[in-house]
């Protein structure tokens, strides 16, 4: 007979103490494919095929909701979801008690307000007195009151663009991407009030089994990140200009540097971050680096 003493191996789907993450994004509109995307540049296979209103991740012990983005933080609140994915926007309208976890890079956009193409504006005064369409009460609200300005704030639930159109408002307060949505409705936008971005949220009391699922996810998030947000460079130099190529690369560290074949010259490799990247290859021509070379980074490990 014979005993097999060894333990089971415990399924990554089981979660840390056989839990699973529940991670809210939205079922439909601007951030819900690049939700799904992220998630599946951190490795998490998704099947939604059918468009359930829940389904779970095959190889990570994560459950996925998808819902409206206005409700998220509500559920994230009461605990139905552990984290969500959704526009800081919605966040702070909503103003429910999570936590802003990790800021996400993607949906991008401005609340700003807007008026008539035709009309004239100067200042902020110009809304004194003037009533604004939007789907941020709370948000429109509570900027006008720090102002000291009194508006009329005409609360809609969408086609805000139309307001001023139909004589219901005399300015809308609306998230702007392009502006060509406003120039459609023969608005343009006057002041841009707060930027916002897709930000990851959580409960704030999630268990200590969940808090590392959760940091595991964040280990995966920010490793996609710095390798979107950067770029691998690779140049060859004569050796003379090696100390200044070195001051002018923002590595991570210090630059690679490797001899070549050619006697005198090197090949430098390192990364720039994608905000500095053209200032910084126009100050590597002006040291003597050539060929260089400019790769994606798919992820990247601190």
């Amino acid at each position: 007979m014979i005993v097999n003493n060894s333990k089971p191996t415990k399924s990554p789907l089981q979660g840390v103490g056989g839990e699973k993450l529940k991670i809210a994004i939205q079922k439909s509109g601007r951030l819900s494919e690049k939700s799904l995307q992220l998630l599946g540049e951190c490795g998490i296979k998704i099947s939604n095929g059918d468009r359930k209103l829940k389904t779970e991740a095959k190889n990570f012990p994560i459950e996925i909701l998808f819902l409206r983005d206005d409700d998220i933080p509500q559920y994230v609140e009461k605990g139905v979801a552990d984290i969500g994915i959704l526009g800081q926007n919605e966040v702070w309208e909503k103003d429910k008690d999570v936590e802003e976890v990790e800021m996400l890079g993607f949906g991008n956009c401005r609340l700003s307000l807007a008026i008539p193409k035709d009309e004239v504006y100067t200042n902020l005064d110009y809304f004194n007195g003037k009533r604004i369409a939007t789907s941020y009460p709370k948000i429109l609200t509570k900027y006008f009151r720090v102002k000291g300005i009194e508006v009329q704030v005409e609360e809609l639930g969408g086609s805000v663009e139309i307001a001023t159109g139909i004589g219901l408002a005399d300015g809308i307060f609306d998230i702007v991407s392009t502006g060509s949505t406003l120039i459609m409705n023969g608005l343009k936008e006057v002041e841009a009030i707060i930027k916002s971005e897709a930000v990851l949220i959580a409960n704030k009391s999630l268990n200590e089994n969940k808090k590392q699922l959760l940091e595991k996810l964040l280990f995966r998030i920010r490793a996609y990140k710095r390798g979107f947000e950067s770029k691998y460079i690779v140049m060859n130099a004569p050796n003379s200009s090696i100390p200044k190529i070195c001051a002018i690369l923002p590595g991570m560290k210090s630059p690679s540097i490797l001899p070549l074949a050619e006697e005198g010259w090197s090949s430098v490799h390192s990364v720039v971050q994608e905000d500095q990247f053209w200032d910084v290859i126009d100050a590597l021509k002006d040291v003597d680096a050539q060929g260089i070379l400019v790769m994606n980074i798919e992820k990247m490990i601190l």
